[in-house]
Order: structure tokens, then sequence, then C-alpha cells
């Protein structure tokens, strides 16, 4: 067996690796930006090259610990790059490193194919390192960046973690096996036999971390949905029976009306007249708050006042409901269903009574809808993505009543803003009008 073939050069290994950071790098949200960014990867690909160089000619029983210090600093130039959790930075470097495996391989591969061996002119071997290495990686970054989400997070728990840690150990085992001994089962006897066993079993583990990384995408996207859609009943089945209640008091406050006129026929001292004229003033109040022109917004926010008078707080609305007569009900429930929620758990944490304050309005804004919930904020606020930074324990299911907000709001080609101003924390939904309406 010629060793010789078989000796991929240090600079190659080193140089796929920091390429294949760099393509899991790029979809990924940032922590380091510019030249900052481009400090680091200059410094790692140096650091790198100069590791894996210093390192070539130690006996074999040092070859995993310096592939395992080799992913280290794969790992430390991806968390360092990317506002990323240690697991999802595992995560990556994992991959990561499987594909620079994969890539390195198919190179030299084709390398040993091309010269047998002989000595290659510089210019001829640097154009093959930069067509294989440039079309392996732009492909790789291509089907990489399509199930990255947004903002870059795909909350990797540790046992996903340690599955792709599994496979990658696996897949470089085997396809190293060869260069450790020829004498099993899965060895090869020859150079390019050895190069092919290789290039497949990395091009294999590749293949099944891709696979892997795209099912846990799948099952992720139906736990959101699923989520989402409980919430989206929940809000419906919410103001089902919160309309039941409202019909009921109606129908005691109808009574109660009733009950003041014949109240009013009898010989009555002029506190008592008094007391009743407050009565029916308070009724005529209750009436008046609760009547926006869209009664599905008038019954949710009948039953979320009435909620906000037990828990001491004080919800006011001034709201065009009329403008929402385009919209579904379940997504009117979603919407100020969510909304209200947010605002209200928030405010049930605040210590003074007299700052419990929420304010919702609706009304038109040139040719849109504007939809603002306000409520009184203590502190910074903390944006991840686009959803507050959560301080509850179950960070996966968090933020699903604002996203269900987002989901109704884009089947209307509106958008969400979230934002702080002043002690106000302010979510503002912008809705375009149908063609037609007032603006």
């Amino acid at each position: 067996m010629n060793t010789v073939l078989l000796e991929l050069p240090r600079l190659y290994t080193a140089l796929a690796e920091w390429l294949a950071c760099i393509v899991y790098i790029l979809p990924l949200k940032k922590q380091l930006k510019g030249g900052a960014l481009f400090a680091l990867s200059g410094g790692f690909l140096m650091v790198q090259s100069l590791f894996l160089t210093l390192t070539k000619d130690l006996p074999i029983y040092f070859w995993i610990p310096c592939m395992i210090a080799a992913i280290g600093m794969m790992f430390y130039f991806i968390y360092a790059s990317c506002n990323i959790s240690l697991v999802e930075a595992g995560y990556f470097s994992v991959r990561a490193f499987v594909a620079a495996e994969f890539v390195a391989s198919l190179e030299w591969q084709v390398h040993v194919f091309i010269w047998q061996g002989e000595q290659a002119p510089v210019w001829q071997e640097t154009l093959l390192l930069i067509l294989i290495y440039g079309a392996a990686f732009t492909i790789i970054w291509l089907l990489e960046k399509r199930h990255i989400l947004d903002d870059g997070k795909l909350n990797i728990r540790p046992r996903e973690l340690w599955s792709t840690v599994f496979i990658g150990a696996a897949v470089f085992g085997i396809s190293n096996l060869s260069f450790v001994s020829t004498q099993t089962p899965f060895s090869g006897q020859y150079a390019q036999e050895i190069l092919n066993i290789r290039t497949l079993v990395d091009l294999g583990g590749f293949a099944i971390l891709y696979a892997y990384h795209i099912q846990l995408n799948e099952l992720r996207i139906r736990h959101e949905l699923k989520a989402v859609q409980n919430i989206l009943q929940h809000q419906y089945s919410q103001y089902q029976q919160s309309k039941e209640s409202i019909e009921l008091i109606n129908y005691k406050y109808h009574d109660l009306k009733n009950q003041i006129i014949a109240l009013r026929v009898e010989e009555d001292a002029e506190k008592r007249n008094a007391y009743l004229k407050k009565m029916e003033d308070e009724i005529k109040l209750f009436e008046a708050q609760n009547k926006t022109g869209n009664h599905v917004l008038d019954t949710l926010l009948a039953s979320k006042n009435i909620y906000c008078i037990k828990n001491g707080i004080t919800l006011t609305c001034v709201a065009d409901g009329s403008l929402l007569n385009d919209i579904d009900v379940i997504d009117i429930c979603t919407i100020f269903g969510n909304g209200l929620d947010n605002a209200i758990e928030y405010e049930q944490h605040i210590e003074e009574a007299e700052k419990r304050l929420i304010h919702v309005s609706v009304f038109a804004q040139k040719s849109f809808i504007m939809i603002r919930f306000e409520n009184y904020f203590e502190g910074e606020l903390e944006l991840d993505g686009d959803l507050p930074v959560t301080t509850k324990a179950d960070t996966l299911n968090h933020g699903y009543g604002l996203k269900s907000i987002r989901y109704s709001v884009e089947k209307y080609d509106g958008v969400v803003n979230i934002g702080k101003q002043d002690n106000w924390f302010e979510l503002k939904i912008l809705i375009p009008m149908k063609h037609g309406r007032a603006s």
C-alpha cells in the first residue's frame, strides 16, 4: 500500500475545516460582524493550519486527541461567531467536521486519480483545489441554508447533540479505519480502495446528518404548528365562553334596569335616588365601553375587562371595531386574546396597583389598520430574534402566543412589531385594508 498517495496534506484539511465552519456560520445569527468576524476567521485559519501541520509527525496514538482538539477549535470558532447556545454550537461543529472530512477526501481522491502520485504543477493542483472545494462547499451551503431558521436557532437539545456526536464519531472511525489497520473486514488493501472507502463513508455520514437535521426541523415545525393551533382553538373557545357569559350579564343588567324603574315609583329618600342614578350611569358606562362596532371584539374586551377588574388592572380601549369586519372571527380572537393575555400576565407582576395599566387601540392609518397593545413596563426589553427574552424555564414552548398572532396577521399580509417606549411595552400590528375601504 502506497502511504504517500493516502497522505492528505494537512493544509488542505485545515482549509476544508475552515470553509466548513464558514458555511455553517453564514446562515446562523451572528454575534460578531464586520471586522471582528473577519479577524476571528483569519486567526482561526492560521491557528488551525499551524496546529495540524505541527502535529503531522506525532505517533499514531496522538491522532485521536489531535482530531478532538481540531474539532474543539472549530467549536470555539462557531460559538464565538454566532449567537447560539453551547449545545447548538456543538451540533453544528460535528456537522461541519463531517462535511470537511468529506470534501477534503473527495478532492484528494480526484487529485490521486489524475496524477497517480506524480508531482503535479502547482497551478494545476491549486486550480483543482479551488474548483472542488468551491463547488462542494457552495452546494453544501445551498442545502443547509434552506433548513436553518431566520434567527439561526433550532433549540437543539442535549440528546439531539449526542445523537449527532455518535453519528459523527462512527463516520470518522469507519472512514479512517484502514489507516489504523488493514486487518479488519471493513479495511481496504490498496491506496485507491482506501480512498474510495473514506470518501463514500464520509458522503454517507454527511447525508445521514443532513437527513437527521431535516427530520429535526420537521418535528419542530409540527410541534410549533400544533402549539399554535391549540392556542387558536383555546382563544376561540374562550371567546365562545365569554360570549355566553356576557349575554348572561346583559340579561342581568336588563333586569336590573327594570328593577330601578320599579323602585323609582316607590317613595324613596334623596340618597336612594342618588344611589339609583349612580347605578344607572354605571350601566350606561358599561354598555358604552363595549360597543366598538364589532361584536367579537366587544365580547373579548368585556371578558378581559372583568378579569382585569378582579385583578386590580386598568384596561382602557379606543377602537373602531368596524375596521375588523373583513378579518375572520378566529383571527380576531387570536390577535386580541393573545395580545391581552400577554399584557395581563405581565401586569399581574407589577406591585403598585396604580401602575397596572393596559391600553388597546384600533384605528385607520392611511390605507392600513393599526392595532396597538400597550402595557406599563419596567426594566429593559431584551429581544431574542423578534420575541422578548423569556424568564420562564420552558424556553422550548416560549412565545407561541406571539407566534400565533404573527401567523394570523401574515394571512392578511400584515406585520407585527414589538418595542418599548419609555415605560410602555408596545405590540403594534399593521394590516393593509382591502381595496375600496375608506382610509
